[in-house]
């Protein structure tokens, strides 16, 4: 028996074996294919979405416009060469100083910049306007240093123009050495002409959103083709739009390419769809003969956007769970009670302010309260004691008022007199 037993044993074994190979081949290698399957349904679709990304560019930025957060970053701080995307940041600002139909003169230095060119020649005049067409379609060198020494009298003047405009939009990452992407060394700080892409998304964020000047930059931008001349009409022009992405999808607001040897393929664009307005921007997005690479990066951060974030109102607390919304009462010092000694206490209410913004399925909102825990009478119905602060990630996004309901008086003389009279001698 136990000699049979023994060669029961193995020959059972070998059938489980067989088995269970057969099973591997039909449904999947229990630990391969099965258990990566396993796992990617275990992920959150934002993170798959995410990982599924894959993009070429060296630095990248998905930003909502309307609010300036970051919905997807790939070194987006990173510090790199910006290319003629520097563009956007010369023509903004040469709209908010310039007049479009100021006469620009051509200089010598003008005239010699490498292509792109316009191929002016020294002491022709143009009008802003046309220049404006020529920097932002064809991305001219010539027409950029041009517009620079028109609006700030020299290419450094200007420069500073740009660097303090930067400043102003909070993008501390980014310095211009150069009014046309000219990969430069400021000679006075060793800086090199560079920016990060969330700077630059920022910077067409300005451009398209938030400038006095945007709906200009907006038509200049979108528009497809533009025919000129010099002031004289003897040197004729045609320039045509080489942002792509104005013929592959709706809604494009605005957008840039760029390329140096040193900087690669770049690019920064806006679209607006459903309400929602993304900004996209690309540093180091391939190099020759790469240059489809940007638009395949634009297509995916779109479509990452605008299937993943939808819009969510924050100005009504009770949409999120009762557990963050725990309002609370604040402690009066010196005020009327029933009894002398006593403290009073008020509740509060917000005053808040509708708010609306981009957020995936399931993002947590922090509250955090902010409110003095005492106060002294006499406190007025209304009154302002701190505030409801509502944060994504660390970041405040929107923050109420919290004002006192109800008010109390201070004590005085003639009421603690009054109370200590019905505690000793009670109605009778």
């Amino acid at each position: 028996m136990l000699k049979k037993e023994g060669i029961f044993l193995p020959l059972h074994a070998f059938v489980c074996w067989i088995w269970l190979i057969f099973f591997c081949l039909c449904f999947g290698n229990l630990t391969g294919e099965g258990l990566i399957a396993y796992a990617e349904e275990e992920k959150s679709v934002e993170e798959k979405s995410a990982e599924a990304l894959r993009l070429y560019a060296r630095a990248a930025v998905l930003l909502d416009a309307k609010t300036g957060r970051v919905l997807y970053g790939q070194n987006e701080e990173e510090v790199l060469p910006m290319a003629s995307t520097t563009k956007i940041m010369t023509c903004i600002l040469a709209l908010e100083h310039g007049n479009l139909r100021d006469k620009v003169k051509i200089s010598a230095y003008a005239a010699s910049q490498p292509d792109v060119q316009l191929n002016a020649r020294e002491g022709e005049e143009y009008y802003l306007e046309d220049l404006l067409y020529s920097l932002m379609l064809e991305s001219h060198n010539d027409s950029a240093v041009a517009i620079a020494e028109h609006i700030g009298g020299s290419v450094e003047a200007f420069a500073e123009l740009m660097n303090q405009k930067a400043r102003e939009l909070g993008c501390y990452d980014t310095h211009f050495v150069t009014p046309n992407g000219l990969d430069a060394v400021d000679a006075q700080s060793g800086e090199s002409h560079a920016t990060t892409a969330q700077d630059l998304a920022e910077i067409l964020r300005y451009c398209v959103l938030l400038s006095p000047q945007k709906e200009a930059f907006m038509s200049i931008t979108r528009t497809t083709s533009r025919t000129f001349s010099d002031c004289t009409g003897k040197h004729a022009v045609s320039c045509q739009n080489h942002n792509a992405l104005l013929t592959m999808m709706e809604g494009v607001l605005s957008g840039k390419t760029g390329f140096t040897n040193k900087a690669g393929y770049c690019y920064v664009g806006a679209v607006e769809k459903e309400e929602k307005t993304m900004i996209v921007a690309l540093l180091g997005c391939g190099w020759p003969p790469h240059k489809t690479y940007k638009w395949s990066d634009v297509r995916k951060l779109l479509q990452y956007g605008f299937e993943n974030y939808s819009y969510q109102s924050l100005d009504t607390p009770e949409a999120w769970s009762k557990e963050k919304l725990i309002f609370p009462l604040i402690e009066v010092m010196g005020g009327k009670t029933k009894r002398i000694g006593e403290s009073a206490w008020l509740h509060v209410k917000l005053q808040s302010k509708p708010f609306r913004m981009l957020l995936r399925e399931g993002e947590e909102v922090e509250l955090v309260w902010k409110v003095s825990k005492q106060l002294t009478a006499p406190v007025q119905s209304g009154t302002t004691v701190g505030c409801l602060e509502y944060r994504i990630d660390g970041v405040t996004w929107k923050s109420d008022l919290v004002v006192t309901e109800g008010s109390v008086e201070a004590t005085d003389f003639k009421w603690c007199l009054q109370k200590v009279l019905e505690q000793v001698l009670p109605a009778v």
